[in-house]
């Protein structure tokens, strides 16, 4: 797939993030400097191993106040894209795929990996409880979801909606609705960091999709013999190579 060049201005001019349907309008300063560097990183503007501008010069040119940049390097040195090296500076350490660009929504990356972290919070904790919880229905229910990932995975094909019934199908294992309710209530944002890095996982070899998979399939183990600690740390661990994924260098 040929990637779809999108320059910094285009990147600037549409700020908002649509959450079923509305636009969400109260991203952060930090975020849109956060996502124009991220930008500049994958278009080749700040190379792997380059330093980059100073604090002073960086935050001119984005136009955002020092203590905003820096929120924003902070976030990318947590996302793996810089390192700091005292006394020195920030350095490229990671090009993400130029896909990533084509598959994310404008202005969206931000609130990807913030999702991702809500994820891994509140689906960890459903795993736990599910593995103590779950009812013969809710395994075959989720050996039913996973076996249809299993057959995207075989058929090449992207699985978002099987992706998403088995994350679903956890949180009504947990037999506590506050967690579908908690996670319905993101539902929009949940498909769009799936989507995304489906879409990235289909430009990899097959082995990358097999990976997944073999995360899933860790989770569905641990409930099924109601380990819950594993649950919650396969869960976690899954969630949080999700996000990770999203950057995977080029």
């Amino acid at each position: 797939m040929a990637r779809k060049e999108q320059s910094i201005a285009e990147i600037d001019s549409n700020t908002a993030f649509r959450t079923a349907g509305r636009p969400v309008r109260d991203r952060t300063l930090s975020d849109r400097a956060y996502e124009r560097i991220v930008s500049m990183i994958v278009l080749g503007e700040f190379a792997v191993g380059v330093k980059l501008p100073t604090e002073h010069v960086l935050s001119e040119s984005l136009e955002v106040s020092r203590p905003v940049l820096r929120q924003a390097l902070k976030q990318l040195r947590e996302d793996g894209l810089i390192v700091s090296r005292q006394g020195s500076g920030s350095y490229v350490q990671r090009r993400p795929d130029g896909s990533v660009l084509d598959f994310a929504p404008v202005g969206s990356i931000a609130d990807i990996q913030r999702t991702f972290e809500f994820r891994a919070a509140i689906e960890g904790e459903a795993a736990f409880l599910a593995a103590n919880r779950r009812t013969d229905r809710d395994l075959q229910k989720l050996q039913t979801a996973y076996d249809e990932l299993d057959r995207c995975v075989q058929a090449n094909e992207l699985g978002v909606d099987a992706d998403e019934a088995f994350h679903a199908a956890i949180c009504e294992s947990a037999d506590n609705q506050y967690f579908t309710s908690a996670r319905n209530s993101m539902k929009a944002n949940i498909l769009t960091g799936m989507n995304l890095t489906r879409n990235l996982s289909l430009t990899m070899p097959a082995s990358r999709l097999e990976l997944v998979q073999g995360e899933h399939l860790a989770i569905l183990k641990a409930i099924k013999v109601s380990d819950a600690e594993a649950a919650r740390l396969a869960m976690r661990v899954h969630v949080e190579n999700a996000r990770k994924r999203v950057f995977d260098g080029a």
